[in-house]
């Protein structure tokens, strides 16, 4: 390490004691690397001296998390600020954790790029500040937050090895260890580069801020915008004294004799925005707002922006300190959840003031104090605190942004019971054993009741219908002795080689054994519990936007019932049987994430038994939650093999308004891929963009003679939102099309090409080997180049936007080998013989191979059936 790279003066330190908490830590050194390899050395130094190890951005967080609590060397990342790479038609960024939120929007931006992620502190804070909290701001309600946009990282562990955790392709067939890292605030690793997703910037936007005479009146309007099936960029609200207090502050010409203000934006092409916010106006007046302004210019939006922005700087002309408190409450809970605030800080005498993310519940109420005053420091933790328990008893959250860190650990148990602290705990100790990375953050004090056992069932296969009938044979199965192999089944449609190979031995029935029951049951060697009895919704709010349903529901059922209120799920099977536990444990996602994200970006919640029948309630139903490491994702893609879910919660958006899909027969593959990438440059509101070969198309026959669309090759390009985006878009395209000297189809009756994914996997999956190739989208066109011979007589088909290939009766160790050489992999969907189905040994196994033997230490779930039981075999 550079001498310069290394701060020991106990002067300058003492920027480094304090962040944007209340709290103060003493480090006893500072580091600033520039290269992860110092990193690694400064890791190891604290390693070997028994030092903790502190990660730093810029200093903005605001719950102590980057705090030096038990003193430590702190790892600053101010020199490490660079954008490392920059795929424009992939759309992604290598990243460094130091570079300035804003500076890094600006960039991307100059590149037609979009990094949605934004908090408020966005002039200041820092990448790697932002993945430590996972940090959100007012476009999370639309956008996401930044998990949502990290598809891998680089990480050094406590004992200094580096890892890669996930990458620039998608869908990766290992755990979602960049979901847990992902929220950690550095308590698993230290992030030193980042593998970041962009979207196309968004052309138009218009900005309206809307006044009212109550919170409650304003609160009823964002309710009424999102039951309007209207989705707006960003739904920001103040109340009175907030507004008083930025506008003194910053000057912007905010309406201070207002009691709420929403600041509410419609965003797409500039097609669209008048009719958008035409009907955002109608539903404000018909909410009573008494007065409305639309931004006219740039440079009127920006100076609502820097206002709202600007809202936490500006306490300080009336206060010398306050306590914001970030928990989140589902939306129809807002105008109560203000009230009891109110209420609880008017029986402490203390002020407070609100502005916050109406459109994702996401509260920040800024309760004000002096903190010379000790009685008024005890009333204001005392108000924090009931202000906890009231959003978490609101079915909320503690934390929505802003992280646990030290300031809110001792509040965790307000969410998690023992048993759920106990898995916190289990990734911690798999990660960091020694506990020295930022120690005394997240997770509290405990004490883990050991739980009775009840005799097993006694049959070989179980369906429980209640969370507890699953936990209780779960927990007398583990043991057993010798213990048996648990086979998970939904609606048995994703079986791979290996799984089809042992169901065909399997014994399906549910008679009871024969003989005494305990001698059977010590005499097995496989059960199969079946979540079929798992099935229905069981919480369902429309107007804030999630349902919850048991995991052996099918989609297609979930849908049924969703369909009713023009709302659902966008997800998309191939198999009419495909359960809601099926499709998150295979991660199994369609074409249509490029429009709405992955499974792990729809999902708030997930129940799971462990093993050991440990019940785990991850999640909470809001969109935004950090509370915690994020387990709902370790699950997502595990293939049964941590735990048994009973139910998901999903987020659920309404039906789009107008669909319309455009095909573009093509000549060859060369050429199909060649327009392919062109048209990913145009995608904004696209819900799928594939290239077919031997795809049935429907509606088409009449445009094309539906022969070359079976055996050729095929553009399938579908857009749906609101109408004018679908046309927008649409034009856009057809230029692109017609500039390649091609010639299109486009209309609403054509099925869409998530429709044509579906049926060509599902017409795939009856015979053969169907393959998946993963690439990062930027290494299609020369991957595909490469394999092309392999792919000559197979039927294919290609996901742009996430790099994905799908291939009939192609071999799979050209495809694994060209994959390989760019980052990515290749498996085997389905095999009718033994194949090698992983072919992919995670940089993280040893930490895969650690979390499972902590969960199921007897290898009771799902054995050999991911590539966490063997590797690369």
């Amino acid at each position: 390490m550079p001498r310069d790279a290394v701060v020991t003066n106990p002067v300058e330190l003492l920027t480094y004691e304090t962040d944007g908490s209340l709290g103060v830590g003493q480090p006893c050194a500072l580091v600033l690397p520039r290269t992860t390899e110092q990193v690694v050395s400064a890791v190891r130094w604290a390693r070997q001296n028994n030092i903790p190890i502190i990660a730093r951005g810029a200093g903005t967080g605001l719950s102590g998390g980057a705090l030096a609590s038990q003193g430590g060397l702190v790892i600053s990342f101010a020199r490490m600020n660079q954008v490392v790479e920059l795929d424009e038609v992939g759309r992604s960024a290598i990243i460094q954790p130091g570079i300035v939120h804003q500076s890094f929007d600006e960039f991307v931006k100059t590149k037609g790029l979009y990094y949605p992620p934004d908090p408020a502190s966005g002039r200041a804070c820092t990448l790697g500040g932002n993945l430590g909290e996972n940090a959100g701001g007012p476009h999370c309600f639309k956008y996401g937050v930044t998990t949502n946009y990290i598809t891998g990282v680089k990480a050094v562990l406590a004992d200094g090895r580096v890892i890669v955790t996930g990458g620039r392709a998608f869908d990766y067939p290992e755990y979602d260890l960049t979901g847990v890292l992902i929220g950690s605030e550095g308590t698993l690793g230290v992030m030193t580069e980042a593998y970041a997703r962009l979207i196309r910037n968004i052309p138009g936007v218009k900005t309206l801020m809307a006044m009212f005479d109550s919170v409650e009146q304003a609160g009823e309007a964002v309710s009424a915008v999102i039951a309007r099936g209207l989705v707006p960029g960003t739904l920001e609200m103040m109340d009175r004294n907030m507004i008083g207090i930025v506008e003194n502050y910053v000057h912007a010409g905010l309406p201070t004799d207002a009691n709420a203000l929403l600041i509410i934006e419609a965003d797409g092409y500039p097609e669209g925005l008048d009719a958008q916010m035409s009907e955002i106006v109608d539903v404000m007046r018909e909410c009573k707002a008494r007065e409305m302004r639309l931004a006219k210019t740039a440079a009127e939006r920006d100076q609502i922006w820097f206002a709202r922005k600007s809202a936490f700087g500006a306490i300080a002309q009336i206060s010398p300190a306050y306590l914001i408190v970030d928990g989140t409450v589902p939306r129809s809970k807002l105008g109560a959840t203000l009230a009891a605030i109110n209420q609880i800080c008017a029986t402490q005498n203390l002020r407070v003031g609100y502005v916050f993310h109406a459109g994702d519940g996401n509260l920040h109420p800024l309760i004000l104090f002096d903190p010379r005053d000790a009685d008024m420091v005890w009333r204001v933790h005392t108000a924090g605190q009931r202000v906890m328990e009231l959003c978490v008893q609101q079915g909320g959250t503690i934390t929505g942004e802003h992280g646990v860190g030290s300031e809110k650990v001792k509040y965790m148990s307000l969410m998690y019971n023992a048993a759920e602290l106990q898995a916190l705990q289990d990734i911690k100790d798999v990660f960091d054993p020694k506990h020295a990375l930022n120690p005394g953050k997240i997770i509290p004090a405990y004490t883990l009741e050991p739980q009775p056992t009840k005799p097993a069932p006694a049959e070989k296969t179980c369906a429980p219908t209640t969370l507890e009938e699953a936990a209780d044979a779960l927990r007398a199965w583990n043991v057993l002795n010798p213990a048996p192999r648990v086979r998970i089944r939904g609606g048995g449609t994703k079986l791979s080689s290996r799984e089809a190979e042992s169901a065909s031995s399997r014994d399906p029935s549910t008679a009871p054994l024969r003989g005494s029951a305990q001698d059977a049951l010590l005499a097995m060697t496989e059960v199969t519990l079946s979540t079929r009895a798992l099935r229905g919704i069981t919480a369902y709010a429309r107007n804030d936007l999630y349902v919850t349903v048991g995991a052996g529901t099918t989609l297609a059922e979930l849908q049924t019932e969703l369909a009713r209120d023009q709302v659902w799920v966008p997800l998309a099977s191939p198999w009419s049987e495909s359960t809601i536990g099926g499709i998150v444990a295979t991660n199994f996602n369609a074409p249509l994430r490029m429009r709405y994200g992955a499974l792990r970006d729809l999902i708030l919640a997930i129940t799971t038994v462990l093993p050991d029948g440990r019940i785990i309630r991850a999640g909470k139903p809001v969109v935004k939650n950090v509370a915690g490491y994020d387990l709902p994702k370790l699950f997502v893609g595990s293939y049964g093999t941590l735990g048994v879910m009973t139910d998901v919660t999903f987020k659920i958006v309404p039906f789009p308004r107008a669909r319309a899909t455009m095909v573009v027969p093509v000549d060859d593959l060369d050429r199909g891929v060649k327009l392919g990438m062109e048209l990913l440059r145009v995608c904004l509101v696209a819900s799928s963009l594939l290239l077919c070969k031997g795809c049935e198309i429907p509606g088409s026959a009449a445009s094309f003679d539906s022969a070359p669309l079976r055996s050729g090759y095929t553009i399938v390009y579908t857009v749906e939102g609101v109408p004018e985006d679908v046309q927008a878009e649409l034009a856009q395209a057809r230029q692109v099309v017609r500039a390649a000297g091609l010639s299109e189809i486009a209309n609403a009756d054509l099925a869409t090409g998530t429709d044509v994914w579906a049926r060509w996997i599902n017409t795939a999956s009856q015979s053969g080997t169907l393959t998946r190739t993963g690439v990062p989208p930027k290494d299609l066109p020369s991957v595909l180049n490469k394999i092309a011979p392999a792919l000559r007589d197979a039927r294919v088909v290609v996901d742009f936007a996430p790099g994905l290939i799908y291939a009939h009766d192609a071999p799979v160790e050209p495809m694994r080998r060209a994959a390989r050489a760019v980052g990515g992999y290749a498996i085997v969907l389905r095999a009718l013989t033994p194949q090698d189905v992983w072919g992919h040994t995670p940089d993280g196994f040893d930490l895969m191979r650690a979390l499972k033997a902590r969960w199921d230490p007897r290898g009771l779930l799902n054995p050999e059936t991911f590539v966490v039981d063997g590797g690369s075999s």
